[in-house]
C-alpha cells in the first residue's frame, strides 16, 4: 500500500499488509466487472481496506478477510453511485449493483461462463487497443494493487511517466468501451503477451520483496490457469516452470536475517525439490512443441541452475548459450547484463568484466544497482580490491531492497572499506 491515498499508519499496516497484497486484485476486479468505473473500483477498494485499517485492530479480522473487504467495497461503490444521481444510466447502474447483493460481492461468474474476475482484468487491461507498456502498467496497478512509483521501478521509467500512462490507459478503456472479459479462443493470442509479461512482473514483485509470498502464490495460481486456458502454447508452459524454478530455491535465497545469499552460496538442502521436479516436467512438455520463446529458455537456465548438484556442477558454459540465445529473442540491457555473469562463470571473470564496462559505457541502465553490483564481484574476482570497493559503494547507494543492501554491506566489509 504505497501510494499516498492508500492507509499509512506504520502499526497497523504491519498486519493489514498481507491482507492487502493477496485481496486487492479480488476485490477491484470484482468492482470493476459491476461497475464498470475503474476509478471508482480502486477508490472504493482503498476505502475498504482504510476501513479495516480501523476496524479489525479493535474489532479482529474477519474470518473470510476478501469477502469482508470486497462487500465493504461493494455498498461504497453502491452509495457513491445512489449519491450521484448523475443521471439515468449512473442509476440503472446503481440499480444493477444493488440487485447483485451478497452474491455480487462473492464473485459470481458473468455472461462469458469464466470463473476467475482477476484474469479476466489481465486480459481486459491488455487489450490491443492500448501499448504493450500501458497494457503490463495498468495490470499490475489494478491487479496487484502496485503504486505508482514501483511500478515505475519494475520499468526504470521516472514516477511521473508511470503516472502518466496509467492516466491515458484508462481513459483509453472507457473511450474505447473494452469489455471486462476473457476473449473468444480466436483473439487469445493478440493478447498473450502482455498477459504473460504482466504474470512475469507480478511474480518478480513478489520474488523480490521480502515477505510477499502471497504475490508470488497468487502470479503461479494464475499462470497455472492461463496454461490451462492455453494448452498449447508453449510460452504458457515456459513462463509457469520458470516460476516454479525460482519459487523453488526461494527458501534459501536468504539468511535469517533477511541479508541475501549469493546462488553459489545457498544451502542446496533446503531447495523444494518436488516444486523443480514440476518446474523441469512443465519445461520439457514445453520444449517439446519445438517453438521455444524468452520464457522456455530462461526456465532452460532455471533448471540449470536448480539441477546442479551443487554451484560447482553448474554447466555454466550451456547458461552463457542460452543467454546468447535470449539476447536475439528478447534484446535489453538487462539480458546483456546477465549474459555478462555466465560468461564471466564460464570463461573468466575478466571475460566477463569486459561485456559489463561495454555495457556500462552505453549508460542503458541508469539508476540499476545490480549493474555495478556485478562490476564490483568481478574486480573483487581479479584481486582488484579498491575499485571493487568503489563499485560495492555505488551499488548500495543504489539498491533499496533491505537484503540487497545488506549483502553489498557485506561484501564491503569483507574487502575491509
Amino acid at each position: 500500500m504505497t501510494d499516498p491515498e492508500a492507509p499509512s499508519d506504520p502499526e497497523a499496516l504491519s498486519g493489514l499488509e498481507a491482507v492487502f497484497r493477496a485481496e486487492w486484485g479480488t476485490v477491484v476486479a470484482t468492482l470493476i466487472r459491476l461497475t464498470g468505473d475503474w476509478d471508482l473500483a480502486e477508490e472504493c477498494a482503498q476505502d475498504a481496506f482504510a476501513a479495516a485499517l480501523e476496524r479489525w485492530p479493535r474489532d479482529g479480522v474477519p474470518e473470510r478477510p476478501g469477502a469482508w473487504l470486497t462487500t465493504t467495497a461493494r455498498n461504497r461503490a453502491f452509495d457513491r453511485l445512489r449519491r450521484e444521481r448523475a443521471g439515468a444510466a449512473k442509476m440503472r447502474q446503481a440499480a444493477q449493483l444493488a440487485q447483485t447483493g451478497q452474491a455480487g460481492a462473492s464473485g459470481a461468474p458473468p455472461a462469458d461462463g469464466f470463473p476467475d474476475d482477476r484474469l479476466r482484468l489481465m486480459f481486459t487491461c491488455c487489450h490491443p487497443a492500448l501499448s504493450l507498456p500501458a497494457q503490463v502498467a495498468l495490470t499490475l496497478r489494478t491487479l496487484a494493487g502496485l503504486g505508482t512509483a514501483e511500478i515505475a521501478r519494475a520499468f526504470l521509467v521516472p514516477e511521473a511517466t508511470m503516472s502518466q500512462r496509467l492516466v491515458r490507459a484508462k481513459h483509453k478503456i472507457r473511450q474505447a468501451a473494452i469489455p471486462f472479459r476473457v476473449p473468444p479462443p480466436h483473439l487469445l493470442p493478440q493478447r498473450l503477451q502482455a498477459v504473460l509479461g504482466v504474470l512475469y512482473l507480478l511474480f518478480n514483485e513478489g520474488y523480490s520483496s521480502p515477505g510477499r509470498e502471497a504475490v508470488r502464490r497468487e502470479a503461479i495460481r494464475l499462470a497455472r490457469l492461463l496454461a490451462a486456458l492455453l494448452p498449447g502454447e508453449p510460452e504458457t508452459g515456459g513462463l509457469l516452470a520458470l516460476m516454479l524454478l525460482h519459487q523453488a530455491r526461494q527458501p534459501g535465497r536468504t539468511s535469517a536475517d533477511g541479508t541475501l545469499v549469493p546462488l553459489e552460496e545457498q544451502d542446496r538442502m533446503v531447495w523444494d525439490r518436488a516444486g523443480i521436479e514440476e518446474g523441469v516436467g512443465v519445461l520439457e512438455a514445453a520444449l517439446g512443441r519445438r517453438a521455444a520463446g524468452p520464457y522456455q529458455v530462461q526456465a532452460a537456465i532455471a533448471a540449470c541452475h536448480a539441477t546442479a548438484p551443487d554451484a560447482g556442477a553448474t554447466d555454466w558454459p550451456q547458461i552463457a548459450v542460452l543467454y546468447a540465445r535470449l539476447a536475439v529473442l528478447l534484446p535489453s540491457p538487462v539480458v546483456e547484463l546477465n549474459r555478462a555473469v555466465a560468461v564471466a562463470m564460464a570463461d573468466g571473470p575478466a571475460a566477463g568484466l569486459e561485456l559489463v564496462d561495454r555495457l556500462a559505457g552505453t549508460g542503458a541502465l541508469p539508476g540499476y544497482h545490480l549493474l555495478p553490483a556485478t562490476r564490483a564481484d568481478l574486480l573483487r574476482r581479479l584481486e582488484r580490491r579498491a575499485e571493487a570497493a568503489g563499485a560495492y559503494r555505488q551499488a548500495l547507494e543504489l539498491a533499496t531492497a533491505e537484503a540487497d543492501r545488506r549483502y553489498l554491506a557485506r561484501r564491503l566489509a569483507e574487502l575491509g572499506a
